[in-house]
């Protein structure tokens, strides 16, 4: 990695394909988004109730050169108009890195632009400082909590490239959770979203599903105790799909046991991390209105401020890269050209 720090003047493209989302966007130095688009593989997937690897990789392949060409025309440019690219090389599942990182090297070679290797966890941590999401950009450090269906993390974000992880999974991602336990409720694929639908009309104080870790010592998190409980609920069933009602009252009592989870651990993070004024909540899960309320009133409790980013940036995009672009350049940040992709890539290795 090189430092070549210097004010930034152009716009930086950036470049999502991590998992099952295409996305491009490109961002002014100041933030301002001029064009962003994402291409959505529900459908594909859908029928193998998740991600299939080589499907994402073969649709990313196939959608990017255009995606990118059309990013560009709306905001009006071409390569030449950049500062420089970047794009997710990882974490995330490898055919996908590979795609998005060997079109944006490949531009970037042919434009002479700098490229930049983003790690996706730090995009999502480095989102809530997008200009317009909050009155005041929030100032390091700041706690993060990253709730996706590949990662669950208390992290305590002391600068751009300086994360110090606090807690996290001990086996499940809570979105992992979340998408299991749709499955086993007959809910379609993407789960979390319609676990979610159905819990508002449920009683989440019908089944006292267990809450791993709540109270202990740290911040770590385990869900895996969880899903099997629901598990067992519903294998005690009568065969065949279940009732409306009780679906629904599954749903609601899963959420409000992973809401209560998520809140102790929140409370043990900022015990760890007093420093922290602002509390940031990103990843497809911070999409969750019932997880935002909750954690929204233990920040106000607390006096700190809460963040969670709008919804369609809670989830996989490229604004959140191209972002991470630009705070990477401005603290003179540039990789190599061969920078590699890593489908394992902790926060805390930046």
């Amino acid at each position: 990695m090189e430092r070549k720090a210097a004010l930034i003047t152009r716009p930086v493209l950036g470049i999502e394909s991590s998992c099952d989302e295409t996305a491009a966007a490109v961002l002014a130095p100041d933030g301002e988004i001029l064009a962003e688009l994402v291409l959505s593989q529900i459908a594909e997937h859908a029928v193998y109730g998740g991600v299939v690897p080589e499907i994402a990789a073969r649709a990313h392949l196939s959608a990017l050169p255009s995606l990118v060409r059309e990013v560009l025309r709306r905001a009006g440019l071409g390569f030449s108009d950049l500062a420089a690219i970047a794009a997710t090389a990882g974490p995330g599942l490898i055919g996908g890195l590979l795609v998005g990182t060997g079109y944006a090297r490949g531009a970037a070679i042919a434009a002479g632009l700098p490229y930049l290797a983003i790690n996706h966890l730090e995009a999502h941590a480095l989102t809530a400082r997008l200009p317009g999401l909050s009155e005041r950009q929030p100032e390091f450090p700041y706690l993060l909590l990253l709730l996706s269906g590949g990662h669950c993390q208390c992290v305590a974000v002391e600068g751009v490239g300086r994360h110090r992880l606090l807690g996290a999974t001990l086996d499940d991602a809570v979105g992992e959770a979340f998408d299991k336990t749709a499955k086993l409720l007959g809910l379609p694929y993407p789960g979390g979203p319609a676990l979610e639908a159905i819990a508002r009309a449920g009683d989440p104080a019908r089944y006292p599903l267990p809450r791993p870790l709540l109270h202990r010592p740290g911040c770590d998190f385990s869900f895996s105790g969880l899903k099997t409980a629901v598990a067992q609920l519903v294998a005690a069933q009568p065969p065949g799909p279940l009732p409306q009602k009780l679906a629904a009252d599954i749903a609601a009592s899963f959420q409000a046991a992973v809401t209560d989870m998520l809140a102790d651990r929140l409370e043990h993070a900022l015990a760890l991390l007093p420093a922290a004024n602002t509390i940031i909540v990103a990843g497809g899960v911070a999409a969750n209105d019932a997880i935002r309320t909750r954690l929204g009133e233990i920040a106000a409790r607390r006096g700190k401020t809460l963040i969670a980013p709008p919804l369609r940036l809670c989830t996989d995009n490229a604004v959140m890269v191209a972002w991470a672009g630009i705070e990477r350049l401005r603290a003179g940040l540039v990789d190599e050209i061969s920078a590699p992709c890593r489908p394992r890539w902790p926060l805390e290795a930046l």
